[in-house]
């Protein structure tokens, strides 16, 4: 073999194995770009299959809430349902209570007549207004109540009028508690007090002048209080 022929099949072997390198160079690069997006598509993956796992867990979350909040709906739906029974009852109630008010003052010593019976004329009008809650009425009905209650144990003086031996005359009352409700007129000249039995003003005499002026001025504050000695009316049905 001449050595043209040679040299001709060294340069063709190498320009077949250029060729292979230059093809096995543009495989590789297609590998490295494939493996480069297999792992960019890994991560992606990856990232995705958290995201998933997260959201699986606040589905999970979400469902608990709902399911708490559909028992909380039927827990506040029976309430509004037992509210409403309980108002149904308390009407009449309160009514009732007002009614028992109104008989117990015109039976009782008849002191403060006139703010009484508008406490109780108030409370009337209120049970009937619909802008106003049955816990609100309920706690003005109770307030009335403790009000009336309060006044067993206080003693009170207040001017007003009364009828004196067929006259009007200006006098100032002395209550103590429910056991004695006396008077005096505004002159010092005339004394009395509720005869419970007779349910009428009966006049006492000079005796008791000085210590029913004493049990307003205590009731004043106007001096410390201390013990008197004033007629006290037996109760109806007392022998």
């Amino acid at each position: 073999m001449s050595p043209q022929v040679r040299a001709q099949e060294v340069d063709d072997t190498l320009a077949a194995t250029k060729k292979i390198d230059e093809g096995a160079r543009k495989s590789q690069k297609k590998i490295n770009t494939l493996v480069d997006e297999a792992a960019e598509l890994a991560g992606k993956f990856s990232g995705v299959s958290k995201q998933i796992e997260g959201l699986e867990v606040y589905v999970a979350l979400l469902e608990k809430q709902i399911a708490n909040q559909k028992r909380e709906m039927a827990d506040l739906n029976n309430s509004i349902t037992q509210v409403s029974v309980v108002e149904r009852q308390i009407m009449p109630l309160m009514q009732k209570m007002v009614d028992t008010l109104e008989q117990f003052i015109e039976l009782d010593v008849p002191f403060l007549l006139e703010e009484r019976r508008k406490r109780v004329g108030f409370l009337k009008t209120l049970l009937e207004r619909s802008d106003v809650t049955v816990a609100e009425k309920f706690r003005r009905v109770l307030e009335a109540y403790e009000i009336e209650n309060d006044y067993g144990r206080t003693i009170e003086a207040y001017k007003g009028s009364l009828e004196v031996d067929g006259a009007s005359r200006e006098v100032e009352f002395l209550r103590i508690g429910r056991t004695a409700l006396l008077y005096q007129t505004s002159d010092a000249a005339i004394y009395g007090q509720w005869d419970r039995r007779e349910g009428k003003w009966a006049a006492l005499p000079a005796e008791y002048r000085n210590q029913i002026r004493e049990g307003i001025r205590i009731a004043h504050k106007q001096v410390a209080p201390d013990l008197l000695m004033l007629p006290v009316s037996a109760p109806e049905g007392t022998p």
